[in-house]
């Protein structure tokens, strides 16, 4: 058991609690919390008057820090790490390289998005790639059970804050970079440059796998020692032809001199990258290419990922789409699979990057044949302020303003006539809302069933 603590109410007897100053809350503040809990020792930045031993140090987050790498990070040395960095495609991309590891027989867990999954076990986690005292904690749980694949998203602001420091990864993957956590990064330079700190991460012989059709690719391709490309055309995981349907897609893809020809569960273009980035790290791993073709038809999205329902003569499909590239990939690709109308509804995070906001208004109006802007999560900010800022971009009248997004799912799911598709975006796999700082529950699927139950 790692011996460090955070957190006053998790500490065990024995174990030496780290006072760090937060943003909002002083862990100095729990030291007799952490006392009477059983703690043996204390680290803090400022001595305290108590009958344990005290430690002083100038900044207690970055001393812990060093003291968890120098003395728990050797311990993970033969887990086989796979990180996967990029704007969108991170989540769906792990998800699928960890089904396939374990329908392959092998023992993987996941972290990210999604949470923390790792055989019948799963824990919901505060961030996709949460503190490193719960890295390593969840590494360490892997270790007790025997699991050899650690599939992890890394978000630029693990990589910015040193979340993943004293771990190295077999294979890293890059997806793509477009606009994103701007409120944080301030320009896109920072934002790449965080997100190819990954690179650094790798063991000496370990794998960088690049989406080379990506304008940020090159770089990626440029600081690894030993790059693997995946893209449509001189790759060494070469797209040479796809074919999408509603609810499949057919694609042929090239590598080691050889076609392959596979079906997938999952439909639109960024999917093909999604199960190309799965295909091109599971390789890289060592797996056999057709093994990979052999399990791939019960591979299926995550929560949340272009997940498809039948309602009435048409179809709903909710997906996380929260960013202005990533509403515009499947707005267009739902256009073009569409017989009849596509019907978008979408909102904007508050107390987050207010400049995307009037893009991500843009794209749904141009793209839709019709609109429902709603609130996504508002947090703190006023929802009626995060409108005004998407309707700044908003150039047609071919949309309503809905803020209860429980009612707006339901005029949505009302519009619905023949072949027509309505996309639920913002929300995926979360089945709640942020007003102010309480979590409410809503989950956009559990509507859509809702709603069929009742037709």
């Amino acid at each position: 058991m790692i011996k460090y603590e955070t957190d006053s109410r998790k500490v065990k007897k024995g174990q030496t609690f780290v006072a760090i100053k937060g943003y909002t809350v002083d862990g100095h503040d729990f030291i007799k919390s952490a006392i009477e809990n059983g703690a043996s020792e204390i680290i803090a930045e400022k001595d305290v008057d108590v009958s344990i031993p005290v430690t002083v140090v100038k900044d207690s987050a970055k001393y812990f820090q060093k003291k968890l790498v120098d003395e728990y990070s050797g311990d993970f040395k033969n887990l086989k790490l796979v990180g996967i960095t990029g704007t969108n495609g991170k989540t769906t991309s792990a998800y699928l390289a960890y089904q396939a590891l374990n329908l392959l027989g092998k023992k993987a867990a996941y972290m990210g998005t999604l949470g923390f999954l790792c055989g019948d076990y799963s824990e919901v986690l505060p961030n996709t790639s949460p503190e490193i005292l719960t890295i390593y904690k969840l590494l360490e749980y892997c270790l007790d059970n025997d699991v050899d694949y650690v599939i992890m998203e890394i978000s630029s602001h693990a990589l910015d804050l040193n979340r993943i420091e004293g771990l190295k990864y077999e294979v890293c993957a890059f997806t793509n970079l477009t606009e994103d956590h701007l409120d944080y990064h301030k320009t896109m330079e920072n934002y790449l440059n965080c997100k190819l700190k990954l690179v650094d991460y790798l063991k000496d012989n370990g794998i960088m796998i690049v989406n080379k059709d990506d304008e940020a690719g090159s770089r990626f391709i440029e600081k690894s020692n030993y790059p693997k490309t995946f893209g449509i055309g001189n790759a060494d995981y070469d797209i040479k032809s796809f074919d999408i349907h509603p609810d499949h897609t057919d694609i042929v893809f090239k590598y080691g001199g050889k076609d392959y020809s596979v079906t997938t569960n999952l439909t639109s273009k960024f999917n093909v990258y999604n199960y190309m980035t799965m295909v091109s790290i599971l390789c890289s791993l060592g797996i056999n290419v057709d093994d990979i073709l052999n399990i791939t038809s019960k591979l299926n999205p995550p929560k949340g990922r272009c997940e498809t329902y039948k309602v009435k003569d048409g179809f709903a499909v909710v997906d996380y789409a929260h960013t202005p590239d990533a509403v515009l990939k499947v707005v267009t690709a739902y256009r073009e699979l569409a017989k009849a109308r596509v019907i978008t509804l979408v909102g904007c995070g508050g107390d987050r990057d207010p400049m995307k906001r009037p893009i991500m208004g843009n794209i749904a109006s141009e793209y839709s044949d019709y609109v429902i802007f709603t609130n996504d999560n508002p947090r703190t900010e006023d929802p009626d302020n995060i409108m005004k800022d998407i309707l700044k971009g908003v150039k047609k009248d071919n949309y309503e303003v809905c803020l209860d997004r429980r009612e707006a799912i339901k005029k949505a799911l009302d519009m619905i006539h023949k072949d027509d598709i309505v996309l639920l975006l913002g929300k995926g796999h979360e089945d709640y809302q942020i007003l102010g700082h309480t979590k409410v529950h809503l989950d956009d699927s559990e509507e859509i069933l809702k709603y069929v139950e009742k037709k």
